[in-house]
């Protein structure tokens, strides 16, 4: 029998129905490798322990034996395996249970693995957004909040422009096709507010 962690939502990634006259414009969730690559930085820690078995595997072989200077190296490729393995299913923990969706009068983030949030971020309050665009396509949508009020930056992550914690920025992170998702962001805004957040730049993320 197929299960639905969030059988109880009335629409996917929504905690309610949409009221009348509001449309569902897109919904999306991050790209698992790219999660994993961009926000966690797999790849650095799996270059990390290379090094760490390149630099103890040969200072043994030259110092003890071939011998030893394989096992500490693979001792150290076992642990980088490890390390990998753990932050690419986090990564995919976070990307199952995450859903991002724009309307025409707002962007939801439902997000959080252990704990569940939907944060409601209606387009009149986004001041500006900028978009950080990979060669592959995915990219980061991050939406710079008028007013005083602040959100979690611990709350947020990994949803959140990083290097951003005083002001914490709330993020559509890793999502696939970044450059047409941010053209539907700005578009609905112009037509919502008159051009809130206008059109949205992209740079290299």
């Amino acid at each position: 029998m197929a299960h639905d962690d969030f059988a109880v939502e009335p629409v996917r990634g929504l905690e309610k129905q949409l009221p009348p006259g509001e449309r569902m414009l897109w919904q999306g969730a991050p790209k698992v490798w790219a999660l994993a690559t961009q926000a966690m930085v797999v790849h650095w820690v799996i270059g990390y322990f290379a090094v760490l078995a390149v630099w103890r595997g040969y200072a043994l072989w030259t110092s003890m034996s071939a011998e030893a200077g394989i096992a500490a190296a693979l001792w150290y490729v076992i642990l980088g395996a490890l390390a990998g393995g753990i932050i690419l299913g986090i990564a995919w923990v976070l990307a199952r249970t995450t859903v991002y969706t724009i309307t025409t009068s707002r962007v939801v983030m439902r997000i959080g693995a252990a704990l569940t949030v939907s944060l409601t971020l209606p387009l009149k309050h986004i001041a500006s957004a900028d978009l950080g665009l990979r060669p592959d396509g995915t990219g980061s949508i991050h939406l710079k909040l008028r007013g005083d009020d602040r959100l979690s930056y611990l709350v947020l992550w990994p949803h959140v422009r990083p290097w951003h914690a005083r002001e914490p920025e709330p993020t559509l992170r890793c999502i696939p096709e970044a450059e047409k998702v941010a053209g539907i962001l700005a578009e609905a805004a112009q037509a919502e507010v008159g051009a809130v957040i206008g059109d949205i730049h992209a740079k290299p993320a």
